[in-house]
């Protein structure tokens, strides 16, 4: 009765010196070597390279212990690997059972020696393993090193870091912008913080180009998103200048928090797009009811964190008009410094000495020393750039306030001095050469 080719592996055990006809000899330069007694017919039905070594055709044969005898070469690092593929070749059937491979750095070991012995069926089956488990990242590293070197066989392992189709990268791009500007429900603020830093990083240029290059369909589609939000940010200033007792204060608050942290969000994502015009003049048209909002509000710790997020948000606003980013007309510009002086002004001291009191435990109430200074700097060139007489009112304004040292605006008031003292002869000497 004949027997399968399965049941002849089944019936045949790698060791068995009784039934082996071949001796695979593993060898390393450490001088390591170890005799695997096996069978012909399994080597030469699994291997291509072990086909090739017991045929005919090849031109030496070697003889040890009363058999044909192949020598294979390994460094030390995958002498084990050796030994493990050779075990497979007698037990495997289709490398479906994941707990052959014991994990994915063995799986990789056990692939670089059927790819160096042509063993197509573990090859294979390493492969459909390894696309299929979940990688850490240092065997991530591991795998984007050894595959690529590996053939067209084992291509396939890479298809999850392979660089996704710039259509894909739009629409997971735009679901969670929509997402991110959607305001959902406090219970759902990590996926909410979640999905916005990885947008950043999306757009971010760090050691790799950002992921994608924003065309105007998808400065529209922000901006729909950005107008949104600033509408549902608006009726809630609007509920909170109107004395409204069916809504608690304490939770009309907490939105404005929430609203005003994905605002600054919202301006980081702007400013990568160079999409702030919109927004620089929604925020300005908003300043007032912002302001008032806060002033009626009951003082508390979750109020000093809501100035704060105000003042990071206005400070890039600010940066947008005063470095020229985000042209307003002369009004615009005086109405924002007229707003925001103030409000700067009495709120930083305020916050300094919460931080200095140890007031602020968590840390909250930290704000970059470098922001400050950024906008200082752009209150100041927004000052320079505006008519004089209206230059002058705003220091008069400064100079007899109680709170002069924040924001310091000496540099405007020693430029405004200039201007001023030699205005007449310079403007003298223009309409000179302009009647000559």
């Amino acid at each position: 009765m004949g027997y399968s080719e399965n049941e002849k592996n089944a019936s045949c055990r790698i060791g068995d010196r009784s039934t082996s006809d071949v001796v695979v000899r593993l060898r390393t330069e450490g001088g390591r070597d170890e005799w695997m007694y096996c069978h012909s017919h399994v080597l030469i039905k699994e291997a291509e390279y072990f086909s090739d070594r017991l045929s005919d055709n090849w031109p030496t044969c070697q003889i040890i212990d009363s058999r044909n005898c192949v020598e294979v070469y390994c460094q030390e690092s995958d002498f084990d690997h050796h030994v493990t593929f050779l075990r497979l070749l007698y037990s495997i059937t289709d490398g479906s059972d994941s707990d052959i491979w014991h994990g994915v750095r063995n799986a990789l070991g056990i692939l670089r020696v059927a790819v160096e012995l042509r063993c197509h069926l573990i090859i294979t089956s390493c492969v459909n393993y390894l696309e299929a488990v979940p990688w850490e990242e240092a065997e991530e590293e591991e795998i984007l090193q050894i595959i690529p070197s590996m053939g067209s066989e084992a291509q396939s392992i890479l298809a999850r870091l392979q660089p996704v189709n710039v259509k894909a990268i739009i629409g997971i791009f735009l679901s969670a912008v929509r997402f991110a500007t959607s305001s959902p429900p406090p219970s759902m603020n990590d996926l909410k913080n979640s999905a916005q830093e990885q947008l950043e990083y999306m757009l971010t240029e760090d050691d790799d180009a950002p992921l994608l290059t924003a065309d105007d369909e998808i400065k529209t589609e922000v901006r729909e998103c950005v107008k949104r939000l600033l509408s549902r940010f608006n009726n809630l200033i609007d509920s909170l200048c109107e004395p409204n007792e069916s809504v608690s204060e304490s939770g009309r608050m907490q939105l404005y928090k929430s609203y005003v942290i994905d605002l600054s969000w919202v301006c980081q994502i702007l400013i990568k797009l160079e999409s702030m015009k919109e927004f620089v003049n929604s925020w300005l048209d908003l300043s007032e009811k912002m302001v008032k909002a806060i002033e009626i509000a009951i003082a508390n710790h979750e109020l000093l964190e809501i100035k704060l997020k105000l003042v990071e948000v206005t400070a890039k606003v600010l940066e947008a008009v005063g470095y020229g980013n985000v042209i307003l007309p002369t009004a615009k510009r005086i109405h924002i410094v007229k707003v925001w002086l103030p409000f700067v002004r009495v709120t930083k001291p305020i916050i300094d000495s919460a931080t200095k009191n140890g007031m602020d435990e968590d840390m909250v109430l930290k704000m970059d020393g470098e922001l400050w200074q950024s906008l200082e700097s752009a209150f100041v060139s927004i000052i320079l750039a505006l008519p004089s007489n209206d230059q002058a009112e705003i220091l008069t304004e400064w100079l007899q306030s109680n709170d002069i040292q924040y924001p310091d605006l000496t540099e405007a008031f020693e430029v405004w001095c200039y201007r001023s003292k030699v205005a007449k002869r310079r403007l003298d000497l223009l309409d000179t050469a302009a009647r000559d």
